[in-house]
């Protein structure tokens, strides 16, 4: 029996969709790495178009958050289920994503149907919320294991209602 795809019926994220050790000249080079992993997972069908809509929200307002977090996020008609890719820069390593306080440490880019308006604003403030606490920015840079960090993440979203 063939399975179908429920774009609702999977981990926002999976240890495959997590990078350790990131290292990238600048955030687009960190959110097309991060892109990459989703794209090659199923996530997204079409990296460039994808990453344009990325890059063309990046430039509407930058998405660093305070304490070393860079959030890109699209909503995209490339985008097959709500998706999100880590990257934990490399030690020493950080990405400017526009925050007042300085540069990132700690790159998600989150990926959304079009179709999920709502979905996409509750995953953002969701995550959000979570990162504003030092203690889970912590837990995250501190895990040095995919699968931890995919847990923590998907955790952090388990009340996510879709």
């Amino acid at each position: 029996m063939a399975e179908t795809l429920d774009p609702y019926d999977a981990d926002l994220t999976t240890p495959d969709l997590v990078i350790l050790e990131l290292e990238a000249a600048d955030k687009g080079e960190a959110t097309a790495q991060l892109a990459e992993r989703l794209h090659a997972h199923g996530r997204i069908t079409d990296l460039d178009g994808f990453l344009g809509q990325v890059n063309a929200r990046e430039h509407q307002m930058a998405t660093g958050l305070p304490g070393g977090i860079g959030l890109p996020h699209a909503r995209s008609e490339f985008v097959s289920r709500i998706s999100i890719a880590v990257g934990v820069t490399k030690f020493g390593h950080s990405l400017d994503f526009g925050a007042a306080d300085g540069p990132a440490t700690l790159v998600l880019l989150i990926a959304t149907p079009p179709s999920s308006f709502s979905d996409h604003l509750e995953v953002l403030a969701t995550m959000a919320r979570s990162l504003s606490k030092e203690s889970f920015r912590e837990s995250l840079r501190r895990a040095h294991d995919a699968e931890v960090i995919a847990e923590l993440i998907n955790s952090s979203l388990v009340f996510f209602d879709h």
